[in-house]
């Protein structure tokens, strides 16, 4: 199988390996490459983090893992769609942290049952959403401008819902269950299998529909390697998994959103929509886009995810306290989000990448933290993945433009 075969942009003048270089070299500098490089930083890091530790790569260390990316990936979802925009949301942090201690004080001292708490949180979380893409369409304030209010404004919200206590533990089994339910080995496979082949029932229905319709298809054979590596990586999870605790609720419950707002992005009007509207927001607006809609309707989703999130961090702590939402959530959630591969000045992005980039957040932080080290160099190292980021995606962007010019 020639690397033309994988996909047509690659194919040069040049024959042999030069053209295979030629075209590689193009497609980084035109951001092609989608998450390759982001998959392929991630084995780095864990290599290099095995080497220094090789509790790094246990189970066990794997499992936590997922959980504590589970909460800031979850927020990150949100903050891909308001990047798409070429917007961002400053407040999705301290909204959180706001929404996790509503659902917690009506559970704890209100008495409203579980499941009933966490729907109150969610729908804080779309009201708050709402609120502000309303104030930033309407008013045609920045929408950095309006989620810094917010940002300040949710985190005050947040001290006056806490009151006095300052800290509200959770012993409710269905708000701590998000976190702390794990599913037997059989389980864990069945659902492997499904995924598996419901990726498989997908792929093959889009290659026969696009060839009934006349369109470009890559090679069949293309299609089979994909699906070989999906499996290969989906059962390697679960056997991972299986030898530690089980498949975490919170993992389906990440991995689901990530699916979900995917399909919406890439499946739907609204969607492209969006895409349209980050990619040149008056050239939208003249092919009749309703583009305040579309922001608004964003930030409401964005909004949700980070209640999502917040409420899946109460659950892995046990309580919500003063704390919760601040510290370096929002700038994880974000250099998630750009770290995967979205990029910061819109129309380009996908919902796995806030995954990949929670995964390479988490896997710094978890793996500084197994070597002891302090918490200024992981801070530092951090930063320094997310300037490279958002340099590559800047150069990307610049080749684009030039490509479009020539």
């Amino acid at each position: 199988m020639s690397i033309s075969d994988l996909d047509p942009r690659l194919i040069t003048d040049q024959p042999g390996l030069a053209g295979a270089w030629a075209g590689f070299r193009r497609r980084l500098q035109q951001g092609e490459l989608g998450s390759v490089p982001v998959v392929f930083g991630i084995a780095i890091i864990w290599l290099i983090f095995w080497i220094a530790n090789s509790r790094f790569l246990s189970p066990g260390n794997l499992t936590n893992l997922v959980l504590q990316i589970a909460p800031v990936g979850t927020i990150a979802v949100g903050v891909v769609l308001v990047l798409l925009l070429g917007e961002i949301d400053l407040s999705v942090g301290a909204l959180s942290g706001l929404c996790a201690a509503i659902m917690a004080v009506l559970n704890v001292q209100h008495g409203v049952p579980g499941w009933l708490a966490i729907l109150a949180g969610l729908a804080t979380g779309a009201l708050i959403g709402g609120f502000q893409g309303f104030w930033t369409t309407r008013f045609r304030i920045p929408a950095f401008v309006v989620t810094l209010a917010g940002l300040l404004a949710w985190q005050g919200a947040l001290l006056l819902v806490l009151g006095n206590t300052g800290t509200v533990n959770i012993s409710d089994k269905t708000i701590s269950g998000l976190e702390n339910t794990f599913y037997v080995p059989l389980d864990t496979w069945i659902l492997a299998v499904v995924v598996i082949t419901l990726y498989a029932g997908s792929k093959l229905w889009e290659f026969r529909q696009r060839s009934a319709a006349g369109l470009p298809v890559p090679p069949l054979r293309t299609l089979v390697v994909r699906m070989v590596l999906l499996a290969a990586v989906v059962l390697a999870v679960a056997a991972v998994l299986n030898a530690d605790r089980g498949l975490p609720l919170a993992l389906i419950i990440f991995v689901g959103l990530v699916i979900i707002v995917d399909l919406l992005i890439r499946r739907t009007t609204f969607g492209r929509h969006v895409l349209a509207v980050g990619g040149n927001s008056e050239a939208a607006r003249r092919a009749g886009i309703g583009v305040d809609n579309v922001r608004l309707m964003v930030f409401i989703l964005a909004s949700t995810l980070a209640a999502a999130g917040g409420i899946l961090g109460a659950s892995r702590l046990f309580a919500v306290n003063q704390s919760s939402g601040a510290s370096d959530t929002l700038l994880n959630a974000i250099a998630a989000a750009v770290i995967g591969g979205t990029s910061l000045f819109g129309g380009r992005g996908s919902a796995w990448s806030a995954l990949l980039g929670a995964v390479v957040i988490g896997s710094i932080a978890n793996g500084m933290d197994l070597l002891g080290v302090q918490s200024s160099t992981k801070f530092l190292v951090t930063g320094g993945v997310l300037l490279l980021s958002a340099t590559v995606d800047a150069l990307s962007r610049r080749g684009r433009q030039a490509a479009g010019r020539a």
